[in-house]
Formats: structure tokens, sequence, C-alpha cells
């Protein structure tokens, strides 16, 4: 199972709404197609996650942003 979730919502209300559900996060990105990719710190918590974000699940395919540089930066 995959600890990934691609969702349409913004990063601080994912966030927020994560802490609720004491749900850990490892990693969140904003999409250049809109709405965040969000990794969760366990497979337990990214089951709850996907219980409470069933609606916002986005589907099909997402085009992500380039986080890191093409070359070295030294």
């Amino acid at each position: 199972m995959s600890r990934v979730l691609l969702l349409n919502m913004s990063a601080a209300n994912a966030t927020t709404q994560c802490d609720k559900l004491g749900v850990g996060i490892s990693a969140i990105e904003g999409l250049s197609s809109g709405g965040v990719r969000l990794v969760c710190m366990s497979v337990e918590g990214a089951e709850k996650a996907r219980e409470k974000f069933s609606s916002k699940i986005l589907k099909g395919v997402v085009t992500r942003t380039r986080h890191r540089p093409t070359r070295p930066l030294w």
C-alpha cells in the first residue's frame, strides 16, 4: 500500500486536517495542476487520510513540479 495521496485541497488545509486525525506528514508539495501531493509517515496514517479525504482524492494524470535543481549548486 502506498503512503502517497494526491489531494484537491490546499497544503494548509491538508496539514490542519492531518493534525486533527493524528496522521504524520513526511512530505507535502504543491502540484502544478492544482492540489497537493501528501506523503504520510505510515501506511496506517495514509489509510486514515484516504477514508477522511475520499471525496478530495485526485483521479487521472497529475503533473508534478520539478522540486530539485537540474544541476549541482556548487
